[in-house]
């Protein structure tokens, strides 16, 4: 199917889930950091202690997660939207009301499990359910709300900032939650997407529906796991700790800002390219090959000071970002099917989310204790090279493992 038909003949499941996506940046680090300057002077914190902070509240959303983000296989998408928007709404107002520590933390709990985990876990849920063969692209075009987010909200968060606050901004931030994006999307995901009899055949299938506890008792499940928390972890830290970077390097914050809009355009090119690649070949035989480009990254953003380090590094971390959110979204469906797909995926969420969680907090700490920003960073490139080798031996090993259960289930219908 041409990828134009495609898009139109799914436009309303496609676009309520770009939109999911779109809408999580309310949580997401790259927009909460826009307010990390103030919220440091104003509750008097160091780098280190409001990586603790947001270290912290990123934690209990994470282990919240697992068992919350199993309301995705209970109830239908548009009411778990319903559900999901007006909480995360409420952590942007409390945001714009907090004025003591112990209520900081309970807003980016609210912002961590209602923002990137639970509006990402509805979208990317849905549509590895809705979609089979043409899954790599279905999650491609979800995946590119948010890359439209981290292109466009915090230039307008700047913008209204400006004009009435850094507070403000927030309120009217749940406003459009509420107002705009909740009432669209419930009702793109009113009528759930059915089977239609154009769909092609999936090139490839879950040999057999696994269960969470099954899933937790795979071993190659924890070592795609040794891979899938490096991109969360590297960018959240990066962005996190943009200000003290750019300090360091002795670049302009314009010029490091400036290398955003490259990465936006390289993770949406990327992203489609994956999601063709996934359709075409699977999506675990894309598994080894999504670090190297991080590991890339890293290393020129630690080595170098150049002016033109900032774009290099920006460039290479969208080609595995763009590479890593859709692979993220068509691999579990493919491995361990859809069945019980949100238990598994919150599960998966909530990992990714916790390694969000350590990266400003570890970083900022050792950074508070005088360890080198660019060393760090180099350790990160060389641990990406290392879990690519390890994907590698467990991309061959599910291949294998999968054509055996196939094997197996021919045989006993002999």
């Amino acid at each position: 199917m041409p990828f134009l038909n495609f898009i139109i003949g799914n436009a309303r499941w496609l676009f309520g889930g770009f939109l999911l996506t779109l809408f999580s940046a309310f949580g997401q680090t790259y927009f909460i950091s826009l307010s990390a300057g103030e919220i440091r002077s104003e509750y008097d914190l160091s780098n280190g202690q409001f990586g603790v902070i947001y270290m912290a509240a990123t934690l209990a959303s994470a282990l919240s997660l697992t068992w919350v983000g199993r309301m995705v296989d209970r109830f239908s998408p548009s009411m778990v939207t319903m559900i999901i928007v007006p909480l995360l709404a409420a952590g942007s107002v409390a945001m714009a009301l907090s004025h003591h520590v112990v209520m900081l933390v309970a807003v980016i709990y609210l912002l961590r499990l209602f923002g990137q985990g639970m509006m990402t876990q509805n979208a990317m849920t849905a549509t590895g359910s809705w979609f089979a063969a043409n899954r790599g692209r279905a999650i491609s075009v979800v995946a590119l709300g948010q890359n439209a987010g981290e292109a466009v909200f915090p230039f307008i968060f700047v913008l209204v900032a400006g004009l009435i606050g850094w507070r403000m901004t927030w309120v009217a931030g749940a406003v459009l939650l509420v107002v705009v994006a909740m009432p669209v999307i419930v009702a793109l995901y009113w009528q759930e997407r059915a089977p239609k009899a154009s769909d092609p055949a999936p090139k490839v299938t879950a040999p057999r529906e696994w269960t969470r506890g099954e899933v937790l008792r795979d071993p190659l499940f924890w070592l795609m796991l040794i891979g899938i928390m490096a991109p969360p972890f590297i960018g959240t830290t990066i962005f996190f700790h943009q200000v003290y970077l750019v300090e360091l390097r002795g670049w302009s914050l314009d010029l490091f800002a400036a290398s955003f809009a490259l990465m936006s355009a390289m993770t949406i090119a990327f992203a489609l390219i994956c999601g063709a690649l996934i359709d075409r070949f699977s999506a675990v035989r894309m598994l080894p090959s999504f670090l190297l480009p991080l590991a890339g990254a890293c290393i020129v953003l630690a080595l170098s000071p150049a002016v033109w380090a900032p774009f290099v590094f920006m460039g290479l971390l969208g080609v595995s970002y763009g590479f890593s959110t859709t692979l993220f979204g068509a691999l579990w469906p493919e491995v361990y099917g859809i069945r019980h797909l949100g238990s598994i995926r919150s599960l998966i969420v909530a990992v990714m989310v916790f390694s969000t969680a350590v990266g400003p907090g570890l970083t900022g700490t050792l950074i508070d204790l005088g360890v080198s920003y660019p060393g760090q960073i180099f350790v990160m490139g060389i641990y990406c090279l290392a879990a690519s080798a390890v994907l590698l031996i467990a991309s061959r090993k599910l291949e294998a493992r999968n054509a055996d259960m196939v094997a197996a289930a021919a045989r006993s219908l002999q």
